[in-house]
């Protein structure tokens, strides 16, 4: 099936400009064009506004613009990429019914000196003042086959008149935004049950769904069997064969009992062969005198996917509970690229009581490795202008049955864009004790075949299960990861 419809605003090169006769640029010479005043540039802030979307708070640079207008004096470097809002096609819908849903809203503050760190950004203090409010609307439904660019440049603010062009008088100070919407399609995959259940997983488009992938869930509970599943499948099948065994030694149930350890998910295409795998290769287990994961001592799961007749390490995803009376679980996640695990920057909001979301979206950030899971990256993006440079690596050859991701798919407007930035995948889980049917989401630039999907279902299985391993050990499991553990099934 087709990808499903996304959109996404991005909202980036900020910056306020003041006039040369600001109150701000008059105190003190000015030594090569910067001014050496010991009175601080005005610290300013923009609020970003779109629909029900939480409002985004950023800081932002300051220049001060002089009476030759080709020169600038600046207090920090122009930001790129500020804030981004993600819709789906049923929230594009909903905003198409009212046209004030479709506005973009930026309000730009001031405070009469910095403390340093931004902290403060969007807490109301006697020393903020209200610049001016910019509002632009978005062509959503344009933008789910190409990219728009609704505002690229300087507005004036502290005009009654939103929006409006510059004063030629100089008066007002500036604000200068790039509005990007662009296309933003993405592959969607939702769990038919429980991963600990071996439930199906379906493609999902609107309200048709097609099944894709089954899911098997094992556990083992020797010690020595973990880092064997990178080498060879036939290796698993020792470990099948081994550790069928029910232990009933009373020692080994203590044992058991203050720790998670040995569980698996295999993703297998509907041919039966196995695409993807998530093996936990460093046992859930309490911090001395607590009942409880921490950061300091994580589980660790491995996402592996298929090399001929080995598993290759795709992925490193450890997991904890925070501290204190939080119930927020914590992530980390490395990925793989030649043998090297680099650190990829993840949100996370995933409660074990109310479930979440986790996410990997690099639209910001400047890490290689996070660009893409799956091919190495070769452009560079520029957002005012909406045009990119690169060129997209070859797709690889997927595994040759399911359904084969990719192959077809059109070149999206900045596809070698999004291999640089943009966003990767998602998964959203349920809370413990209740049904949890993961949906995952993945960009369309970062599957190119089967494999590919496949690990992020995987992965998505692990960060699902990871809210049971790091229930306090206090509490029961659930009765299916009760009895897998019992039994030893890999």
């Amino acid at each position: 099936m087709d990808p499903c419809s996304f959109v996404r605003i991005i909202v980036g090169n900020l910056a306020v400009r003041f006039p040369a006769s600001s109150s701000y640029s008059s105190a003190g010479p000015s030594v090569s064009g910067i001014h050496s005043s010991t009175v601080s540039a005005p610290d300013c802030y923009c609020k970003i506004k779109f629909k029900s979307f939480p409002r985004q708070f950023v800081s932002v640079p300051v220049m001060f613009r002089t009476e030759a207008e080709s020169e600038t004096r600046c207090s920090g470097n122009v930001s790129t990429v500020a804030a981004y809002f993600s819709l789906s096609k049923t929230q594009i819908e909903a905003s198409l019914k009212k046209p004030k849903w479709s506005v973009l809203s930026v309000e730009t503050y001031s405070r009469g000196h910095s403390d340093g760190d931004g902290a403060s950004c969007g807490l109301a203090s006697g020393s903020e003042k209200l610049l001016g409010r910019f509002e632009v609307s978005v062509d959503l439904k344009a933008a789910e086959t190409k990219t728009c660019l609704p505002h690229n440049g300087w507005v004036a603010l502290g005009s009654k008149k939103v929006g409006k062009s510059r004063n030629k008088a100089g008066s007002d100070p500036e604000l200068h935004v790039s509005v990007r919407v662009e296309p933003d399609p993405r592959f969607v995959f939702q769990f038919d049950g429980e991963p600990e259940c071996s439930p199906q997983v379906f493609q999902v488009q609107g309200n048709t769904k097609q099944a894709v992938f089954t899911c098997k869930f094992g556990a083992r509970n020797s010690n020595s069997g973990d880092r064997n599943l990178i080498h060879s499948s036939s290796m698993m099948s020792e470990l099948i064969s081994t550790r069928s065994c029910i232990s009933s030694m009373k020692s080994e149930k203590e044992q058991a009992s203050k720790e998670r350890k040995g569980w698996s998910i295999t993703v297998h295409d509907l041919s039966g062969s196995p695409v993807a795998m998530a093996s936990m290769v460093t046992p859930f287990v309490p911090s001395p005198g607590s009942n409880r994961v921490t950061r300091s001592s994580p589980g660790a799961w491995l996402i592996l996917r298929p090399d001929g007749c080995t598993w290759k390490p795709w992925g490193r995803l450890e997991a904890w509970r925070e501290a204190g009376y939080s119930d927020t679980l914590g992530y980390r996640f490395e990925l793989f690229q030649d043998g090297i695990a680099t650190a990829v920057s993840a949100s996370s909001s995933v409660s074990l009581k109310n479930g979440g979301s986790f996410v990997i979206d690099v639209t910001g950030g400047t890490n290689t490795a996070a660009s893409t899971p799956t091919t190495s990256p070769q452009g560079s993006w520029d957002l005012g202008s909406g045009s990119s440079s690169g060129s997209r690596p070859a797709s690889r050859p997927g595994s040759g049955s399911g359904s084969d991701f990719g192959y077809l798919l059109p070149q999206h407007p900045s596809s070698s864009a999004a291999q640089n930035r943009g966003f990767v995948m998602s998964a959203t889980v349920e809370g413990v004790g209740k049904r949890s049917k993961p949906e995952v989401e993945v960009g369309v630039t970062h599957v190119t075949c089967t494999e590919d999907a496949a690990a992020h279902v995987a992965l998505a299985a692990a960060v699902d299960l990871s809210l049971d391993a790091c229930r306090l050990f206090s509490h029961k499991l659930r009765k299916e990861l009760r009895q897998q553990s019992q039994l030893g099934v890999v």
